[in-house]
């Protein structure tokens, strides 16, 4: 059974959910009435490498939605002898870099600009430092896109929570973490969360495809001054002055994870099933592999633990149909809607056509049920799809451990990384699970 701690936390939150989603119901419902978001406790981004090894950074790509992402980035780029962990000698103050095969101390602010030989990429701020691009381009991090939870009508890309556990992959996997701050209802109903999910991956195939034709004409090579000068006006006007230096300098998008957790879940599932829809409109960008962590699906007949745990931990039944009312048009509700229902019938496209899937769920979540029969469904047409189930688990406990603190958490993310990571290998499939 949970401990003591999240039953206590599970009845405060339900109390407080249930009359923020009743009051936002109620107001939407009214034609001139205004929803309101509490305040949430936020983690600020911090573009220098912190304690943990891993620098962050806000940006925001479409000014008429404000669609935001939180990037994070692992300092292992820095020098890949030192790619899983500090040296036991060095401090949050000083690390030791290897150059010309010496050990050398440098302070943290200098090994963010240090440009010296053998160094093989230095850092400094927001961008990287000048004359870095080709010793890092040598090795290229994958990408995860992470998109967060909380019922299509709350939480943040940038919450303490979210924070933690997008911290915490990032480093396990030794990745870039792109974190998706997509809209919520009701203010943005169905299909606004998903639309954004699409545009991001777009996006990030456009860095990527940015990124080159920026190092194509920065060599110069076999091209007169004149021609590449017009050229260069080419690639400005296709946005080239909004490259992401982060992203063209340390991604490689053919490498590209898509993970969510409740809500966030299925939101990773239907760009991924648009993302074959568009192939290779996207290159080069590849998605490789699916993490759905405890997916918000439902449906109308309802599975055995829809009714078993029907007014289970955290989410129960009552308010996620709540929150699917706020989420879909009111023309379109229904529980059997393609985004709420991942088997009913007509969705597209094939399962045989879907990633490998990796999905996670909980002993109490009354959602269980549903999200491994969709892995049993993908399963049955040949897709890598194991499911891992944590028992006395809660729905929320990976992604809510910096609450929580629960045992299970730690072990979800590391059983996550060993799945991934046999997907994300630039040596091949060399691990097994």
């Amino acid at each position: 059974m949970p401990s003591v701690s999240v039953k206590l936390y599970s009845v405060f939150f339900k109390l407080v959910l249930k009359h923020r989603l009743q009051s936002r119901f109620d107001a939407a419902a009214d034609e001139f009435g205004v929803t309101s978001r509490p305040e949430e406790s936020t983690a600020p981004a911090n573009p220098s490498f912190a304690a943990d090894g891993v620098a962050t950074k806000d940006i925001h790509i479409d000014p008429l939605t404000a669609l935001s992402l939180r990037i994070f980035l692992p300092d292992s780029f820095l020098e890949p002898r030192l790619a899983h962990a500090r040296p036991p000698s060095s401090s949050d103050s000083e690390l030791t870099l290897r150059a010309n095969g010496s050990s050398t101390a440098f302070p943290v602010a200098a090994r963010r600009s240090y440009d010296g030989p053998g160094s093989v990429a230095a850092y400094r701020g927001y961008l990287p430092s000048p004359g870095t691009h080709h010793r890092s381009s040598s090795r290229r991090l994958p990408v995860i896109l992470q998109f967060h939870g909380g019922g299509f009508v709350s939480g943040s890309n940038t919450s303490t929570a979210n924070d933690f556990f997008c911290r915490r992959i990032t480093k396990l996997l030794d990745v870039i973490v792109i974190s998706v701050g997509y809209r919520l209802a009701p203010e943005s109903r169905y299909p606004s969360a998903f639309d954004d999910g699409i545009k991001v991956l777009h996006w990030l195939a456009k860095q990527a495809n940015l990124a080159e034709c920026s190092k194509w004409m920065g060599s110069g090579r076999g091209v007169d001054a004149r021609k590449m000068d017009s050229q260069r006006h080419i690639v400005d006007a296709f946005g080239a002055a909004t490259v992401e230096p982060w992203i063209a300098a340390h991604a490689d998008p053919s490498r590209c994870v898509l993970l969510g957790d409740c809500s966030g879940a299925n939101i990773a599932d239907f760009v991924a099933r648009k993302a074959f829809e568009a192939g290779k409109l996207l290159d080069p960008v590849k998605i490789v592999a699916q993490v759905l962590i405890y997916p918000f699906f439902i449906g109308t007949i309802p599975t055995h633990s829809e009714i078993k745990l029907a007014n289970s931990y955290f989410y129960d039944k009552s308010m996620c149909i709540l929150a699917w009312k706020l989420f879909l048009p009111e023309n379109e509700f229904s529980l059997d809607h393609m985004a709420a229902n991942p088997l009913v019938p007509g969705r597209g496209p094939p399962l045989k056509c879907m990633p490998p899937t990796l999905t996670v769920v909980a002993e109490h979540d009354w959602m269980r049920d549903r999200a491994i029969a969709y892995s049993e469904e993908l399963r049955k047409v040949n897709v890598d799809a194991p499911v891992l189930e944590y028992k006395d688990a809660v729905h929320g406990f990976a992604t809510l451990d910096v609450l929580l603190k629960t045992p299970q958490a730690q072990a979800c993310t590391e059983d996550i990384a060993i799945w991934v990571r046999k997907y994300i290998s630039s040596r091949g499939h060399e691990f097994s699970y």
